[in-house]
């Protein structure tokens, strides 16, 4: 039988006594799932956009507070024109048509990676939605856009080279906290768990400062496919496992 959120904080065999506040999940396949139905892409991508819809929901009934979903690595740029097209044209109408229900259901809307990158009217939506939700507290979900964790840490680095510069942050006082607070989730506790689906079990350039000590979970099943069995179960193998942090339990 799967659990529900009640059963998960009062299962005492499980190491973990509580769910995980951050879920992190990459999201792929929607390509694959497509191509085995002879569908195009965008099919996938929009069959996509459903699961997302679902997973948020999912999250809120089972008490997760912070959601973050990578829905475009700053290597997908270098997909087909066509292909990356439909999925701005996909975004675009995401923002314009859910921002709205999102704000309803008390959910705070935030972006993190490279905005320079894309459409000002993609960045334009990107700032109402969150303004508009930041005042939410039900659940914060976050969307890595045109996202590299490698140039995540490479800006980070820099804006505090320029704090040091300007005298604000002494060169003696920089620690990995501070060094934190220049990263584009400094308002984020770091990923509890993360979840990959496809079936692939690699990383791909997302959150690799905040992963240093998060549980990770690698899904055969392709991200359309991805539903509340999945995630229950997904959160089940979390409660499981013993977080040490390094250290002996």
């Amino acid at each position: 039988m799967l659990l529900v959120k009640e059963e998960f904080s009062s299962k005492k065999k499980h190491k973990q006594s509580e769910l995980p506040a951050h879920v992190a999940i990459i999201m792929d396949g929607n390509g694959r799932w497509a191509k085995k139905r002879m569908l195009p892409k965008i099919a996938g991508h929009k069959r996509g956009v459903d699961a997302v819809r679902q997973c948020v929901e999912n999250s809120i009934d089972l008490g997760i507070k912070y959601l973050t979903l990578y829905a475009f690595s700053s290597e997908n740029w270098n997909r087909p024109a066509d292909e990356v097209n439909d999925l701005m044209n996909l975004l675009q109408w995401y923002l314009t048509k859910e921002v709205d229900e999102l704000h309803e259901k008390n959910i705070r809307l935030s972006f993190i990676g490279d905005r320079t990158k894309l459409h000002q009217d993609i960045r334009e939506l990107l700032d109402a939605a969150e303004q508009k939700t930041s005042n939410n507290t039900k659940l914060c979900l976050t969307l890595a856009l045109s996202y590299g964790g490698r140039a995540e840490i490479v800006n980070a680095a820099l804006k505090l080279a320029e704090k040091i510069k300007a005298g604000d942050v002494k060169l003696e006082n920089v620690s990995e906290e501070i060094f934190a607070e220049n990263l584009y989730t400094s308002n984020l506790p770091d990923p509890d768990l993360v979840i990959r689906t496809s079936g692939e079990q690699r990383i791909s350039n997302f959150l690799l400062w905040q992963m240093a000590y998060a549980e990770f979970v690698f899904l055969d099943v392709l991200w359309p496919d991805f539903n509340r069995e999945i995630y229950e179960n997904a959160l089940q193998e979390y409660c499981c496992r013993e977080r040490r942090f390094g250290v002996i339990s």
